[in-house]
Parts: structure tokens; sequence; C-alpha cells
């Protein structure tokens, strides 16, 4: 969206940023405003805008922006450049050197799809360096250092020479009954999706009412008379009554639409990688879990290996010393019953007794250490589900590599972490959250009545909330056997009254696994009963003395 953008003719170039591999902002200066110029060229959210939202930059400069740094910053913008309605734009850049002689550059930005690119041009229109390389089969396309740049070559006609409608008509290729595809089809720069919004918003399908609508919406570009509309899902630049008396509120309007978009997308994305990995874990856990209880069954039987040993010692002077495969010998534990005790016929019975009680006590043996082993699979299955939950309620990208570093920090994500990071844009931090008493964190806050009620975000948030910052007298909230967060409320030496903690117990139960349900139950007690057993992981405590509250969420009053 180029509205206005004449008004920066003269802005000099003072910073140059290379956020990630599709975006480029260029900072400018003109009569003592900033201005960032941001270039996208993803594929699918590619764009010219002038934005306010800053992005978190590399700590060291990919190649192509220090490139720019060097070639522009100093220069002044000279001029913006579409080429006949074509998603091709160029820069003019102009300055001096160092001896005071003239020196121009041009950066051409070409928005085609996965296409997408952006090129440093000299004086003579040859190529310094580009976003992306690319060999083509045709020589005189090839992006490529030291190469003559030429425009792509179109096949449609010019809108803008359209002079009158009946040139119009005369470039118009009529190959379908579609107004839409025709036009798109046959003229630079108009799409079909625009060319049925203009009829839908004039209710007609006249060519030269269409026609008409173009023209004026073209001629009024650099004005402050146009607005965006939005169609169900989609913005569509439309004339307006109304005029607009903020310069650039256009760009603004795409950088507050896509920043919005990309935000999420990204945060998505982001949130789908990090889920990827911690339910490959909980698989992991869930089918070690399986095998525990498989081999935990089998050692339902140990004492019936223990009884066949006895037996069969106490009765060995009554059985021949030969192999056999089967022997009934009567059960003194039962009322002298007969019990039938399946034998191995490779071996005598005094070794198949032998046997029996070396199976007996490792079946003894695995009975203990897996039961410890379940234990402590259960646990780790329980914090991988706090996890999840934490996942699925953070908000932004700066939650989730709180979550990362809460991860990094456990065994079994160590490597995985590491490895995730490498190819991670997002820079994760060490948490802040120290021995300080004094620490700054940012739980979320809620006002009730004269009382302060705070939620921990994540798990090291929670145990810090909960075992640090919160003092022993202050009260404790957290839904019964669900997850969710921590809850405190700061009595600062005041008495709650039962509504205040129906409040508080509601607010938890809303940022729990429960906050689509009714009737939540949700726990609290004094902090000073609430304790963390040593090696226990981030956000996993135990507690007594409680209450017992039966609440609705807040979304589901």
């Amino acid at each position: 969206m180029l509205q206005n953008f004449g008004q920066l003719s003269g802005a000099r170039i003072d910073k140059i940023f290379q956020p990630n591999t599709n975006n480029v902002v260029i900072g400018m200066f003109l009569d003592g405003i900033n201005y960032a110029l941001n270039i996208s060229t993803d594929s699918s959210n590619y764009r010219i805008n002038l934005t306010t939202h800053t992005k978190p930059n590399p700590k060291i400069a990919p190649n192509f922006c220090m490139v720019l740094r060097k070639h522009l910053i100093g220069l002044r913008l000279k001029n913006a450049i579409t080429n006949n309605l074509e998603r091709v734009v160029t820069f003019e850049f102009e300055g001096l050197d160092d001896v005071d002689d003239v020196i121009s550059k041009k950066l051409i930005v070409e928005l085609m799809g996965r296409h997408c690119n952006i090129i440093l041009l000299n004086s003579n229109n040859i190529i310094i360096d580009s976003l992306r390389h690319i060999n083509s089969e045709n020589a005189n396309r090839a992006i490529i250092p030291n190469n003559k740049y030429t425009y792509p070559k179109t096949y449609k006609f010019n809108f803008l020479d359209c002079i009158n409608f009946e040139t119009f008509m005369k470039n118009l290729k009529c190959t379908s009954d579609s107004n839409s595809l025709n036009i798109s089809t046959s003229f630079n720069g108009i799409s079909k999706q625009y060319i049925s919004f203009i009829e839908n918003e004039l209710n007609t399908s006249n060519l030269e009412t269409i026609y008409d609508y173009l023209v004026k919406t073209i001629n009024k570009i650099d004005s402050l008379e146009l607005t965006f509309k939005k169609i169900d899902s989609d913005y569509f630049l439309a004339l307006s009554d109304y005029q607009e008396n903020k310069p650039f509120y256009l760009n603004f309007f795409i950088d507050d639409f896509y920043y919005s978009k990309e935000s999420s997308q990204e945060l998505k994305n982001y949130r789908n990688t990090v889920l990827k990995l911690i339910l490959y874990h909980f698989e992991k856990y869930k089918k070690r879990l399986k095998n525990m209880d498989s081999k935990l069954k089998e050692c339902e039987d140990l004492d019936k290996y223990k009884l066949y040993g006895e037996l069969i010692t106490a009765n060995l002077y009554r059985i021949p010393d030969k192999h056999i495969n089967e022997i009934a010998l009567e059960n003194y534990y039962d009322n002298n019953n007969l019990i039938n005790i399946k034998l191995n016929e490779k071996y005598s019975p005094s070794v198949n007794a032998k046997n029996f009680f070396k199976k007996y006590n490792k079946l003894k043996n695995a009975l203990e250490v897996v039961s410890k082993q379940k234990k402590e699979t259960l646990e780790d299955l329980e914090y991988l589900e706090s996890i999840i939950y934490e996942l699925d309620s953070a908000k932004s990208i700066k939650e989730i590599s709180e979550i990362l570093d809460e991860l990094s920090e456990n065994e079994m994500f160590k490597h995985k972490i590491h490895s995730l990071n490498k190819k991670q844009k997002y820079n994760i931090k060490k948490s802040n959250l120290t021995k300080n008493k004094n620490v700054t964190f940012n739980p979320l806050k809620y006002k009730i009545n004269n009382f302060t009620f705070l939620i921990g975000r994540n798990n090291k948030e929670n145990d810090y909330l909960t075992l640090k910052y919160a003092k022993k007298t202050d009260i404790w909230f957290h839904t019964k056997d669900i997850h969710g967060s921590h809850g405190v409320l700061i009595l600062d030496n005041k008495q709650p009254s039962y509504d205040i903690l129906e409040k508080c117990a509601e607010i938890v139960a809303s940022h729990s696994k429960a906050k689509f349900s009714y009737n939540v139950p949700v726990d609290y007690c004094e902090i000073k009963y609430v304790k963390k057993a040593n090696g226990s992981k981030p956000g996993m405590v135990f507690y007594t003395n409680n209450s017992t509250l039966y609440v609705n969420p807040l979304n589901k009053k």
C-alpha cells in the first residue's frame, strides 16, 4: 500500500534490520519523525507498509542486511514507483559519497507469491545483491550479483493506459461470462476478488460502472477518501464519503491487520512445535506405563511360584527322581487339596523347585522396582499434562518461551530443547525467578474489592508465587485434582468474606482445565499448609487443612 508515500520523499535512511528471512525493515527520519518501512516477502502475507510494531532481531545481522546497511544508510528516499500496477515497486535513493559526488541506488521489491524478492541495484541497474539468488534458465532474469536487472515480463495490458472506457473495452478479453475473470486476465494489478467486490458494492455488473469505480479508486490512492470494507474475512479497498484526517492511515490499518494475523499464526506454529515435542514424550511415557502394568500383572502370580517351590521341596522324598511335565501335590495351605503343578521336563523336580524360587525372587524384586518406576512415570505424565495445559493457555511467544525455559531444566527434555532452540528464531531467556525475595515477576492480577488476587501463568511462576512470594498467612487456591494455575489471595492483615473466597475460586476455576465445566471443586488453605516434596517437578505441591468450594468458572456464570 503506497498511499501518501510521496510525503516521505527526502527521508534519510538511518537504520536497517532483517528480523527474519522474509522481512526487511528500513528506518527513516524526516522532519523530526521516525518512520519504519516494513517489506515482507512472506509468500502468503507479502506487502509493503509503514509499521509501528517492532520485531526481535537476531544478534548477528544476516549478510543481505549488512549489504543494505553498507549501501543505503545515509542516503535519502527520492521516490517510490510502481511498474504499471504490477506488484513490483522501485524505491530510488540518492545521496553523497565521501568526496561529495552524487550517488544513487535502487531497491526493487517484487511481490509475487513464492517468488517474492528484494533486489539492490546500482545506478546502472546492475544487481549488487538480493534477498534470494535465482539462477533462472532465462539469463535475462537470473537474480544474482553483477547481472543486469530486467523487470518481469507481463502479457497483460496496463490499466493506467486506458485513457477512456473505449480503450478499456478494446483491450478487454471476453473469454467467459464472468466480468471478474475477464478483467483480471486482461489487465495488470486487478484481481478477480476485487472486481467481484465492486459488483457487490455497486450492485451492478455494468462494465462502464465498474471501470469508473476503478479509475476513481486509483486516482484517489494518495487522497484520504479511501477506506477498507470487510466482506466475510477479507478486506477490500473502497471509496469513502468520509475523509480521514490521518496520513498513512491505510498503511497503519494494514500494519495492524497483518501484525495481528502473523502474531496469531506465529504463536500457533510455535505452540504446535513445542506441543509436538511434549506429545512425543507423553506417548512415550504412556507406552512405558502400559509395559509396567503388564509387568505388574505378571508379578501378581509371584506367591504362586513360591508356593510351588515350597510344595515340591517339602515332597521331594515322595517324588520319583525323574523328568516329568506335571505333578499333583497336597497344598497344606488349602486343607491339603490337590494342586496340579506344571514342570519343565528338561529338569528334575528339585531343579524345578529352585527355578520356581528364582522366579519368585525375580518377580518380587521386579515388583518393588517397577512399582517405584510406575509412581515416577505417573508423576511425569501428570507433569506433562500440566505443561500441555500451560501451552493451551499461553497467549504470547514470551509465555511459550518461559515454558521452554522450564522444560530445558528437565533431564528428559534437555537434548530435545537444545535442538529445537537451534531451529527456532526465538531466543529462550532464562527465568528471572530466583530465591531473591525482591525479584519481579508477572502473574495475572485481579482486584476483588480491596483485595489483590494473583494467578501464576506457568509451573515455575506457580512455585515462585506460592512458595516464595506469598506470606504464610495468605490464602492459596487450586482446582481439586484438576490441572490449573495456583492462585493466591494477598490478605495484608485483612479478613476476606465468603463472597471474596468464592470469587477467587471462580477465577481459579476459569484458569484450569475445567474452565468449560460446571460445579468445579476448588480447594483453598493458608499458604503455610502448602508444601513441596524434595525433587518434585515445578508446580507440583501437596497441601493439608484445606476446605473446598464448588463454583462455576467466570465464563460459565
